[in-house]
């Protein structure tokens, strides 16, 4: 029979029950414990030694901890492995409860301190400086459905920033992968759910309740001011506000009003074309091989993160990408303005991240001290920018945002030293001559101190005892020590001194005097910390009450570091400024790829710039050639040059003239999602079917090599067909990449195909691939040359060549893989004339009611299809 568990075992139990699935931070003195299996995973994790505590149901309890003070290193160690966390702290100490044991009528020697959940730490609720990327946004977002349309709410709670949207079911995955949330919050009754989301009651995400909360968030009779929010906006708000309380236990972060998303004021790209573009993240994962690693001249990580948002939802208006551009060309132009404004920018601390620590309830006095000296800054910033001639729109919206912060940050510097602790504890942190009684009770701390070595040097000279020495820790306090062999002196009667402590080779002390003076240096060091920290709570107030005003000087800051950053990388890489226009043309002169050229240049090498013209009569490229000659490069810098531009970039390329695109899609290489128990070829699908069924006249397609995946004669077809659909049906600007040299007979009926490749020359056994693209049809694969140079033994290429002779000789003798293709009808003739063929008896038993027909008409019916199949 197992015995009952400890009191402080059973708070524990009880503890994380109410955590649930996090693993549960329990306090304990110093160190925050971990139980049972939360201890075994944690120590795992952090490679710390797993022990044992007492016994539970008569087995030992695992156990491992970490301590208080270096907590967050932990933490973040804890989250990166996709853990959350419960913050169980002590709420009472130990005084309170033994009082409270006294009530209840319990024994006062066996009073536990009581214990309480206080936060719930996870991927999407961090605002520690310490858990935190400075250059990566850390957005949690909530999803939910209404009435057939998907509402979604977003927001990064270490700045505050709030979006809500919509979109169609289908579009769900691609609107995440833009906001590339840390942490998704879904109803925990939806099915068609996003995959490792966190389940939250469904009551959360009712529309009514959403619109309350925000209502009641930001003091508002109606949200009229804000913008107009669909009932799935408010319904996926609602549950973002609800996990965000739950997760702060009340102390709800930093969330500025909301911004409602406009629809199609952005350019769309689906989750398969950010991951095959490598724009955020390279294909291994990481941030080196990226296009933001290739492009990100940003002097803050608030910048950064901006820049982050711009290639993940590049603009899709002429109107507002051509300002972004404007700012960027007029600090492209003034050399010496970007590198002044530049060296100012580095010195900005991160105010945006820093205010919403302190309206979190997580703030401290540097958190304070950053955003005096931020905002003191962006106003020189200001100033700066105010005196340039001919300055942009853009700038003159964003100047205003600069200033206006003079009596905070005068109240700040008054109040505050000049650079803050981390910690508030000790105290120390508000400025001499702003608060004069508290430098009153500093002086009386100061006199008594000063008081205590005068004290120190009279008992020395008193005794005789040069080795008498006054001395403080946190147990004694004050106290006299002197070694051991005069103890004897200090002991005797009528000597003044108090006997307190007998150590190994010393004995220690108190006396009258010495008291009084410990005694007034307790009382002034406690009132002096109570009225820092009344003092403290003041400036937080005054700083949360200027929050939104903070917040909009944090984002124009941010958006003029993104400038000057494209302003930067575009004089090193000698990009131009993009033309964009509402037309479909799309006109690029020695167009470059950013991370390859930047790669290349790192290794001495050259990049081979290529042109690319698309336009309403040429608009479908079919592009041919070797592997590794470079069709893969040329479709992908095509496809980011677009992108750059519609983000507010100059763009690696002589000229550029873009017709706006509102869909990018780039179907570039595929790899097998075992996962999801899909194939390369089924990915390649799926991805394939994705273009045909939403791709349009605006939109700009890359696919690569579509159709390698299955047989020959599939992947022929497969191409064949995919090509014609874009050419008649989607009719979008598109470049084709393919092996397939059949292809090239697309030409003759497709009137906007044309036909381009990669050259490649063969030098004497050896394959010199030229990385240019040429007009016209690829005049042979090179095959066998790229395994040659590729390291394939030389016996096993001399055997393929002589199959490859085999195999020609049977494609000359029988017209080769494309016979009969010139006789095919085109992509939509072919569906016309399916539709003007229907069979007649199916539609004749459409048009029939089975459970309306009587016996004698059923007969009829029979005899009625008998005659229409031509049977007697």
């Amino acid at each position: 029979m197992s015995s009952a568990p400890t009191p402080m075992m059973a708070q524990y139990l009880a503890l994380k029950k109410e955590a649930g699935e996090c693993l549960l931070f329990y306090r304990m003195g110093d160190f925050f414990e971990l139980f049972f299996e939360d201890a075994r995973k944690a120590s795992a994790v952090l490679d710390i030694a797993l022990t044992t505590r007492g016994e539970h149901g008569g087995e030992p309890v695992p156990m491992c901890g970490v301590p208080v003070h270096s907590a967050e290193g932990y933490l973040a160690r804890l989250i990166r492995a996709g853990c959350r966390v419960a913050i169980a702290e002590q709420v009472e100490t130990p005084d309170e409860a033994k009082a409270r044991a006294k009530r209840e009528g319990s024994p006062v020697s066996k009073a536990l301190v009581k214990r309480d959940i206080v936060r719930f730490v996870t991927a999407g609720t961090l605002t520690e400086e310490a858990l935190l990327e400075p250059r990566r946004a850390n957005m949690l977002a909530a999803v939910c459905e209404v009435r057939g349309v998907c509402g979604i709410a977003a927001c990064d709670i270490s700045t505050g920033r709030m979006e809500l949207e919509e979109c169609e079911a289908l579009a769900l995955g691609a609107a995440l992968a833009r906001i590339g949330a840390s942490e998704v919050v879904a109803p925990e009754d939806w099915d068609s759910g996003p995959s490792e989301d966190v389940a939250r009651p469904a009551s959360d995400f009712a529309s009514d309740k959403g619109e309350a909360r925000l209502k009641a968030l930001h003091q508002v009779a109606t949200l009229d001011g804000f913008g107009q929010f669909s009932r799935a906006m408010l319904a996926a708000a609602g549950g973002l506000v609800a996990y965000l309380d739950h997760a702060g236990r009340g102390q709800l972060p930093l969330l500025l009003p909301p911004v409602a998303r406009p629809h199609g004021g952005y350019m769309a790209m689906d989750e398969a074309t950010r991951t095959s573009l490598e724009i955020l993240a390279s294909q291994s994962g990481g941030r080196e091989g990226s296009l933001i690693a290739a492009i990100d001249r940003c002097s803050t990580g608030a910048g950064a993160r901006l820049l982050a948002e711009d290639l993940a939802a590049p603009l899709a208006e002429a109107a507002a990408i051509n300002a972004r551009l404007a700012l960027v060309a007029w600090l492209h132009r003034d050399p010496l303005l970007r590198g002044d404004l530049r060296e100012a920018l580095r010195a900005l601390p991160d105010i945006g991240r820093a205010l919403g620590r302190v309206v979190a309830g997580r703030g401290s006095p540097r958190d304070l001290g950053q955003i005096r000296d931020g905002l003191d800054r962006a106003r020189q910033i200001g100033e700066l920018l105010a005196e340039a001639p001919d300055s942009p729109p853009l700038l003159a919206q964003l100047l205003p945002a600069l200033g206006g912060h003079a009596e905070l940050v005068d109240l700040l510097a008054r109040a505050l030293i000049a650079s803050p602790p981390t910690e508030r504890q000790s105290g120390g942190y508000i400025a001499s001559g702003y608060d004069t009684s508290l430098d009153e009770l500093r002086d009386i701390s100061g006199n008594a101190r000063r008081a205590i070595a005068a004290l120190e040097t009279r008992y020395r000279e008193e005794t005789g005892i040069s080795a008498l020495k006054i001395k403080h820790n946190g147990v004694l306090g004050y106290f006299i020590e002197v070694p051991t062999r005069h103890g004897d002196a200090l002991m005797a009667q009528g000597s003044g001194f108090t006997h307190r402590q007998t150590m190994a080779g010393a004995v220690r002390f108190n006396s009258v005097s010495l008291h009084e003076e410990a005694t007034r240096i307790a009382e002034a060091g406690g009132r002096a910390l109570a009225a820092e920290e009344a003092h403290f709570e003041e400036l937080i107030a005054a700083v949360a009450n200027s929050a939104e005003p903070i917040a909009a000087t944090a984002a124009a800051l941010a958006r003029i570091d993104v400038a000057a950053s494209h302003a930067t990388r575009a004089v090193e890489g000698e990009w131009c400024l993009p033309q964009i226009t509402e037309g479909t043309d799309l006109a690029i002169e020695a167009g470059r790829h950013p991370v390859v050229e930047q790669a290349l240049e790192r290794a001495g090498e050259r990049f081979v710039a290529n042109d690319c013209t698309l336009s309403a009569a040429d608009r479908l490229w079919l592009v041919g050639g070797p592997n590794m000659g470079g069709k893969s490069t040329f479709l992908r810098q095509n496809a980011l040059i677009v992108l750059l531009a519609q983000a507010g970039s100059f763009v690696p390329a002589k000229a550029a003239r873009i017709g706006l695109v509102d869909r990018l899609f780039s179907r570039v290489g595929a790899a097998d999602n075992l996962a999801r128990g899909r194939s390369t070829f089924m990915v390649e699908m799926v991805e394939t079917a994705a273009i045909l069924s939403q791709a349009g006249e605006k939109s700009f397609v890359i696919l690569d090599e579509v159709g390698r995946g299955t047989s020959t004669y599939d992947g022929l077809a497969l191409a064949w067909a995919v090509a014609e659909a874009i050419h008649e049906t989607n009719r979008s600007r598109c470049l084709f990449a393919t092996h397939y040299h059949e292809m090239a007979r697309l030409a003759e009926s497709c009137p906007a195909l044309s036909l381009h490749h990669v050259r490649a020359r063969e030098w004497k056994g050896d394959l010199v691939l030229l990385h240019e693209l040429s007009e016209g049809a690829a005049d042979r694969s090179y095959g066998l040359a790229v395994a040659k140079l590729a390291g394939v033994p030389a016996p096993v290429v001399k055997r393929a060549r002589d199959v490859l002779a085999r195999l020609e000789k049977g494609r000359d003798e029988t017209g080769g893989l494309a016979a009969g293709l010139g006789e095919l009808p085109l992509f939509a003739a072919s569906m016309a004339k399916e539709e003007q063929a229907p069979d007649p008896l199916r539609a004749l038993l459409d048009e029939v009611d089975v459970d309306a027909l009587s016996p004698r008409e059923a007969l009829d019916l029979i005899y009625r299809l008998k005659q229409e199949s031509g049977t007697s």
